[in-house]
Formats: structure tokens, sequence, C-alpha cells
């Protein structure tokens, strides 16, 4: 027991570091303030209508959805609400941000389909298009097959029109390498525009130009048909064998098609078992693409995460399939290795990026790479992980709200929160006299440490504060003031007994920790029941509980203990001086103090 409590400071010194990191990392951030809640500062209100006569069920999963993407780290506090029969409105805290429309809005139907032709803006998709290197028996379509040894890089390739796709690198996570040396590096994939080096035949030139009727050019006109193969069409269902020889009614409607000049999304319509005509979108807009027949569905998808890749500087959004998903994503690797044939990543109808594959991905860990930023990564890692909208609405309307508390609220509770603490320290100081130095100390540390916190979530997690979370901060003000009275309170049990200072600390210790620990495990279990099971400004009520809960142990551990045992080296309290809080009259121990008993002869005091 000495060793333990023999450096008290050691253990001071630690914490003051601790939380000299703590406010090092705010200033870091560079905010000083945290971020106030819906009720205190106002918001963006987003209302989406859904289109056509949506189930009840339906709407109701929708919402859901939607509340998780918005609430995905738990602590942003946005509302999240359905409004009769076919709307929904979503109330953020803060100024509104484009990522944080396009997380709302997104659909999240998420596939991965197989290129068969790409627009390289010379040569049109066609089967008689046709390299002169390759035997024409293979009948390859826009995207050859290359040389397994030795695919093609970018760089390699024919100067595309201003029309081709641009290139980026995506790594698949923990790919198997295809010579199947164990310790060589993660396979990649990256993606290219393959140019066909063979002019177009008379066949190919002649195909139909005009834009069909429905083919958007600008955004606005109405949702054409899927692309449909022919009634009966052989290979169809077996993507990896069609791409290299499209039906002609898909490779039709591709040469036809026009992406919108405007930049906007294509309006397709994504059907999961038919071939779809679409365009790029972010460095790939305007670029047009033919695509297979579905292979792998989002609802294959286990996980989507945002991340920063080892030596590399660039986020990337990390994809884990399920078992089924990971066995189709090997299939394709198998056939795709080292060819230029390319697949899909294809979200809402819209090709995020068409990559080809130079190495085997067993695992089904993979991720997409592009011009992504933090905050547009993270976005889209939120949309894929919580899967996609049972249901279309209608573009949303988008407008800023006002608080919905009055500023005079806020300050109205903080004043209270300070009159309580006031009242609080006035009350232990009278009591315990001496010993209030402790619990003054105690609860600004505690204060500084929420407040850094606070602080550090608002900036890396969304975290908000509402006054029903000032509110938990608040009643946490009572429940660490409960720990210094019990702790306080065993140590003159002790030393009624007759134990001195030193000694009574640590057996009092021994048992105030156990009696706070089962405490503090309740409120934890009930902030816990609050975050998971509540909504909106409870559920920020219930993390501010839990919060303050983990920090009255962090402070009750790691320098009110300390504390105590360092003040019982001082005569002033170990002696019992009357303003110590801890002298016979104010243990209430009347009379004069115990006789020590005779020593025998040769005997130790």
């Amino acid at each position: 027991m000495a060793a333990k409590s023999a450096r008290p400071g050691r253990t001071l010194i630690a914490f003051f570091v601790g939380l000299g990191i703590s406010y090092g990392l705010v200033a870091l951030a560079g905010s000083w303030t945290p971020e106030l809640g819906l009720d205190l500062q106002g918001g963006t209100r987003i209302t989406m209508v859904a289109k056509d006569d949506p189930s009840a069920e339906n709407l109701e999963q929708a919402r859901r959805i939607i509340d998780q993407r918005v609430n995905g780290s738990g602590v942003t506090e946005a509302e999240v609400v359905s409004q009769g029969s076919n709307i929904i409105v979503v109330e953020v805290p803060g100024e509104s941000r484009r990522e944080l429309r396009e997380t709302v809005e997104r659909q999240a139907q998420l596939r991965f389909r197989l290129v068969a032709c790409i627009d390289d803006g010379v040569t049109p998709c066609g089967t008689s298009a046709v390299t002169p290197e390759i035997p024409t028996d293979e009948q390859p379509g826009d995207g050859v097959v290359a040389p397994t040894e030795s695919p093609a890089a970018p760089e390699e390739s024919p100067a595309p029109s201003d029309t081709a796709a641009p290139s980026d690198t995506a790594s698949p996570s923990g790919a198997e390498s295809p010579s199947g040396t164990a310790n060589r590096g993660p396979a990649s994939y990256q993606d290219e525009t393959p140019s066909p080096t063979a002019e177009p035949t008379d066949a190919a030139s002649d195909e139909p130009t005009a834009e069909p009727t429905g083919t958007p050019t600008d955004g606005t006109s109405e949702a054409p048909a899927p692309i449909q193969p022919p009634e009966g069409g052989e290979g169809v269902d077996d993507p990896l064998t069609w791409i290299d020889n499209p039906n002609q009614e898909a490779v039709d409607a591709y040469n036809a098609f026009t992406c919108p000049a405007d930049g906007s999304p294509a309006n397709v319509v994504d059907d999961p078992e038919k071939p779809l005509v679409t365009c790029g979108t972010g460095r790939f807009e305007g670029v047009k693409y033919l695509l297979s027949a579905s292979m792998i569905e989002g609802t294959d998808l286990d996980d989507a995460a945002a991340a920063i890749p080892q030596q590399d500087v660039n986020y990337v959004v990390t994809l884990d399939f399920n078992g089924e998903g990971t066995d189709v994503f090997a299939e394709i690797s198998r056939a795709l290795v080292g060819t230029e044939k390319q697949f899909a990543i294809v979200l809402d109808g819209q090709v995020l990026s068409a990559p080809t594959m130079d190495g085997l991905i067993l695992d089904g860990n993979a991720q997409i790479s592009g011009d992504f930023t933090q905050a547009s990564a993270e976005s889209l890692a939120t949309s894929l992980k919580y899967g996609a909208l049972p249901i279309a609405f209608e573009k949303p309307s988008v407008e800023t709200i006002g608080p919905s508390l009055a500023g005079d609220q806020l300050n109205a509770g903080l004043i209270a929160g300070a009159f309580g603490l006031g009242l609080v320290l006035i009350y232990c100081m009278f009591y315990y006299r001496g010993l209030g130095i402790v619990v003054v100390s105690s609860l600004l540390a505690a204060a500084a440490v929420v407040y850094a916190l606070v602080l550090l979530l608002s900036e890396t997690a969304g975290f908000t504060l509402t006054l029903p979370g000032i509110a938990g901060l608040i009643i946490a003000v009572g429940v660490t003031a409960d720990s210094f009275i019990i702790f306080f309170e065993r140590i003159r049990d002790e030393m009624r007994e007759g134990k001195s200072m030193r000694v009574a600390v640590e057996v009092g210790w021994k048992r105030a920790k156990v009696t706070r620990l089962a405490a503090q495990v309740v409120s934890l279990l009930s902030a816990a029941v609050l975050y998971i099971f509540a909504t909106g400004a409870v559920k920020g009520f219930g993390f501010a509980l839990g919060l303050t809960s983990i920090v009255d142990l962090a402070i009750l551990f790691w320098f009110t203990k300390p504390m105590v045992t360092w003040l019982g080296r001082f005569t002033f309290f170990n002696s019992g001086h009357r303003w110590s809080g801890l002298s016979r009259e104010t243990l209430g121990m009347d009379g004069p103090p115990p006789q020590r008993a005779a020593v025998p002869a040769g005997g130790k005091a």
C-alpha cells in the first residue's frame, strides 16, 4: 500500500500533462467554442417529397435510413421526422453543407457492372469495330483484351480526345498478388480509358447519331426507358461474356445517347437485370458508358468507410463485401486481371469509377479512390454503409431556419448551472473546511476536461451542444460531488476508529472506490439506454451524461485520490487542525484524545 501512495505527485503530474495535450489538440483544431445545436443556433431544413404514393412502411424505413446517415456519429442531434404520407423533413444544426445535402438525397443504389463500351470520341461502339491485332473470332467490343503479362498503363495508351475518361488509381485492401507471392504489396487496379487502334468501319460509322426520344441532354427531360436486351438474347445473364459481344439493341442505344451538356446527372433508369447506358460523374463527367447487367449489388456490402491508406495523402472509400459479394468479386478479378477490360462502380445510375484489374482480389476488400475530400469520402461511405432508400424523392427544398429557443434561455441555463455549482462549493467549504479545497479543485479539473472533450468532439465527431445536453452536464456536477462525499465520509469513518489520516485515506479509498464504481456503472447504463433507444435531443442528453460519468471516474482516480494522499502529508491535515475538516470536533468525537497504551520494556511505541 505504501508503494502505491508514496508518489501521488507523479499521478497528478501525469494528469496535468494529459490535460495540456488535450488543449494542445484543441489549439491545433483552432476552435475554442463548441458547436451549438439546432435549438440554440438554428440550421438547415431539407424537405423531401416522395414520388408516387409510398407505403407507410417504406416511408418509415426511408426516415430511419436518413436518420442513421445524418446522425451517423451519434452526436449531431439532427432531427428527421415524417410528415403526412409522403414527406420527410430533415433539420440539421449549423450552416448548410453540400456534402450533407448529398448524403440526405442520395438513393445509394450501388452496383458493380462490367464495361462493354466507353466513349473515346473516335470509335462508335459496335461489334464490327474490331482491332486488327485481335483475331476476329474473339469478337471484342470496345474493351479489348490486352496481353496478360503487361496490362497497358494509362500513359502508354494513344492520346484520347478531350471527351475521354480521366485516370485515377484505386487499390484493393489486402489483395492477393497475381503471382501468388505473399510478400508483395497489395494489388491495385487503375482507371483507364481503352483507346482502340482501329478506325471505325463503314458499318460502325453508319450507326445512328441522332438522339432518341427521351434521352436527356439538359437534365430536364423525362427519364428514358431502360436499355433492353433483345428478347431471348443470349449472354445477358453472363456479363463476363456479354461485354465482348454486346447485343445490337444496346449498342444502338449507346451510340445514340448523349450525356447532358450541363454536367447534370443522366436521367436513366438503373435496372440491375439489364444493360445500362449512362454517364460518369465527378472527374468522369461527360464520359458515357455501355455497361453490362449488374454483377454485385450494394446489399452485398458489409461495411464502407472513409480512410487515408498508408503512404498516401488522399481519401478513399473502403468496401468490405459479404460472402456472396466476395465470391462474385473474386470471379470478376480472375476474369479481368491482366486485361484492359474494365468494371464500373455505379452509384444511383452514375459511374463513379471504371478501373481495370491488375491483381487478384479474393478477400472482398476493395476501395474506391478519386478526387475525394474528407467530407465527400465520408458522405459516400455513410450513404453506402446505411443502405439504399426504398423510395425515390422529388428534388428536395432546402431552407435556413433560426434557433427554436431564444438566446436568453441559453444564458438562463448557464446562470442556473453556475448558481448550482456555487451552492455546492459553498456547502462543501463550510462542511469539509480544508478538504473543501479538494472539492473546488476537482470540480474545476472536471470542468476543464469536459470542455476540452466537447471541443474535440465538435471537431472530430460533429458533437453539438443543445440545451438538454447542457442539462446533462449540469446534472454531472451533483454526480461528481457525490464521489467526493462518499470518499471523504469513508476517511472520516476510519479516523473515528482511531486511524491516522494517512491510513484512513488508503483504507477509506478501498471501500469508497467500489461504491463509486457501482454507482457509475448504473449511470453509464442509463446513459447507454438513452443513447441507443432515444432520438434527437434526448440522445444528446444521454451522451452528455455518459461523457461526464466517465470523466467523473477519471477525476476521482487520477486527481482527487492522489490529491488527498498528497495533502495527508501536511501537518495541517494529519494533525487534525480545527480548520482541516478532520478535527475531533468536526468528526463528532467528544472528549480528549484516547491515551496510548503502556509500552512494555524493550518494546516499540
